[in-house]
């Protein structure tokens, strides 16, 4: 057989592909590392507040300052990549986080931990906000960008539990200097990358969107509310005065942003994108599902902790299974899956079986065996997540025109952080107040902080099950049956 000149169009086809895909896992790489650092971190905080003096209270704060420029700018950074260029907000995002972590590993002071630990959360913003926009404008045809958007989710939805194994390695290992110092030479790596390997574009210009009162009222109206679920409503309750009060604040700036949208000439964020009614109902049922997700990981990992006594390293291992079957799903089977049934009908299925996991979990014992009571839930929930999480980015991503990619890949990491945020902020308060009355009544602590566990998990469960209530309403809107083609 003669082989194929190298300048033949099949050999200059083949060499694009592998692009693409090399591309897509050097993107990937970049979002892993800012997922990971979330669960990392949660595993270093007693050898932070150690180190660092931290009071309990102000510990929190480590969490938080991330947390609030994260969820505060992802909606914005996307809709900058829409404007003047997905891959320059990706490298800049990129050089923040990596400059970010070298000073949160330097950081001598709970001050100097806290300031970069924000400019951290600005950096994976905009890094994150505009990954999955560029995914789409990467790969067109519908069975590629199901497989393409499959590995993107099995990283973005597992990363949290490498993380969990990650930081306990980490920080026995050597110390928790180091979950940050790892950072710097991977995103280097990322960067020198993807500026040989993404494409430049261009974006459609600031003429087209630079609405800057409608960026600071919406900036506002994120990191307010971001800060008021992860402080106030979690320490002092939902119905405390203060909560009410920055809630609404809040609300009123998310309230004043529409009303500068609506009239705006050039708007930052064109409303159109919500009156799409498959992409609002993506991302209710992607905050919905995300809050019982993180209910698993966050509380899941201290009752594990705390209740069966395992070390940080010993929880990682046990989260295992979900990052292995998610993988193995996402990456090796979502694009089959999708192709063949659709998005839209794997939604309810893969809901079905979160709700499942967390249920059982809401079952399990204070001397609960692994084999027997642990990892069937992690079990299903990798399973579940596997099947659900790529169907509904492809669902949410399809409800838009490539000139939004960008706005929409960022209202999608956006509901999931808030989703999540909002989730664990529910979820932990009413679990420690349950644990309280059962302590009050008599009971012992490990029943007791059992009992609050169980709440949240079967609040968890309730959650993802309204995602599923959810699914039909989705599967009768115009494009959903457009997602991706059948077999032939």
């Amino acid at each position: 057989m003669t082989a194929l000149p190298d300048d033949s169009p099949v050999s200059h086809a083949s060499s694009a592909d592998r692009s693409r895909w090399t591309a897509l896992y050097v993107l990937c790489v970049g979002v892993l590392m800012i997922v990971l650092d979330v669960t990392v971190v949660n595993v270093a905080l007693p050898s932070i507040q150690t180190a660092l003096h931290f009071s309990t209270s102000s510990l929190a704060w480590v969490i938080n300052a991330y947390l609030i420029a994260f969820g505060g700018l992802l909606l914005l950074a996307g809709r900058i990549g829409d404007l003047i260029g997905r891959r320059t907000v990706f490298l800049a995002g990129v050089g923040v986080f990596t400059s970010a972590s070298l000073l949160c590993g330097l950081a001598q002071s709970q001050t100097w931990l806290i300031v970069a630990r924000f400019i951290q959360g600005v950096g994976g913003a905009m890094t994150s906000a505009v990954v999955l926009g560029m995914i789409v404008t990467m790969f067109p045809e519908p069975r590629e960008q199901a497989k393409a958007i499959g590995v993107y989710a099995f990283v973005a939805s597992a990363g949290g539990s490498v993380g969990l194994l990650a930081g306990g390695v980490i920080t026995q290992a050597i110390d928790w200097h180091w979950i940050f110092f790892v950072n710097v030479p991977i995103g280097i790596a990322t960067a020198v990358f993807a500026m040989r390997l993404l494409g430049r574009d261009a974006g459609i210009g600031l003429s087209a969107g630079a609405d800057i009162p409608g960026a600071v009222l919406i900036t506002s109206a994120l990191m307010l509310g971001v800060y008021t679920i992860v402080k106030p409503a979690a320490e002092s309750g939902w119905g405390a005065q203060r909560t009410l009060l920055l809630g609404g604040v809040s609300l009123a700036l998310l309230v004043a942003f529409l009303a500068r949208e609506a009239t705006a000439s050039q708007p930052l964020v064109p409303l159109r994108i919500f009156r799409s009614r498959q992409v609002a109902l993506a991302n209710v049922i992607q905050v919905l599902s995300v809050a019982g997700m993180f209910g698993m990981f966050f509380l899941g990992a201290l009752y594990l902790r705390r209740v069966l006594g395992y070390d940080a390293l010993q929880t990682g291992l046990a989260f295992l299974p979900v990052t292995l079957t998610m993988g193995l799903l996402s990456v090796r089977y979502s694009e089959c899956l999708v192709t063949r049934f659709g998005a839209v009908r794997l939604l309810a299925p893969g809901l079905g079986l979160i709700v499942l996991a967390l249920v059982l979990f809401a079952r399990a014992p204070v001397r609960a065996g692994y084999i027997a009571s642990v990892m069937p839930s992690m079990l299903l929930l990798g399973i579940g997540a596997g099947v659900c999480f790529p169907a509904l980015m492809n669902v949410a991503m399809s409800g838009t025109g490539p000139e939004d990619a960008g706005l929409a890949s960022g209202l999608v990491n956006t509901t999931a952080q808030v989703g999540g945020a909002l989730g664990l902020a529910v979820l932990a308060t009413l679990s420690a107040s349950r644990a309280h009355d059962l302590l009050q009544q008599g009971r012992p602590g490990l029943v007791a902080l059992t009992g609050g566990y169980h709440l949240a998990f079967w609040i968890a469960a309730g959650l993802a099950g309204a995602g599923i209530a959810t699914v039909p309403a989705l599967a009768g809107t115009k494009r959903s049956a457009e997602v991706v083609p059948t077999l032939t």
